[in-house]
């Protein structure tokens, strides 16, 4: 990818690679309105910068992704900013489903626990599993007046083999 450090796509990857954590919105399954359910998730990429969560499936949102894949996770930099609204966030779009397991699972919960290693102390539990989104399109507002719409290819970059996802 060759473009500016400011740009639209520079802008959400910097968002997400930074991020520690987000906001996930899944369609809520526990009756048929249809309401949207957000929740806070710690997240990490893998090597080409799609989301990566790790998730029990007792918690809501994985009972919600089971019924409908769609979701939408929310990465907020406006951190420390006096007037948050001027600061930069993405909505990031896409399906979030279980990552497959095998070597190339190791390999991604790996790397989400080199992101957050305090998540050890449940990763190996039964009920948690490593979902991997699938991002479709993203929503970057990057303060008053600067919004962008985004397709996939602007937000997935080139692989990253450092492993700091």
């Amino acid at each position: 990818m060759d473009e500016q450090p400011g740009a639209p796509g520079a802008t959400v990857r910097r968002l997400m690679a930074t991020a520690r954590q987000a906001s996930l919105a899944t369609v809520l399954a526990r009756d048929e309105s249809g309401h949207p359910y957000v929740s806070l998730v710690l997240v990490a990429l893998d090597e080409h910068g799609s989301p990566l969560l790790l998730l029990s499936d007792l918690a809501d949102h994985s009972c919600n992704l089971k019924a409908d894949s769609r979701a939408a996770l929310l990465f907020d930099g406006t951190a420390g900013l006096e007037d948050p609204l001027t600061g930069p966030r993405a909505s990031v779009l896409g399906l979030l489903d279980p990552v497959a397991a095998g070597a190339a699972a190791k390999s991604l919960k790996d790397r989400f626990l080199a992101r957050h290693p305090s998540a050890a102390a449940y990763a190996g539990f039964g009920d948690f599993r490593l979902y991997r989104m699938t991002v479709q399109r993203a929503h970057l507002v990057a303060g008053f007046g600067r919004i962008h719409w985004l397709t996939a290819a602007d937000v997935i970059g080139a692989p990253d083999t450092t492993g700091q996802g």
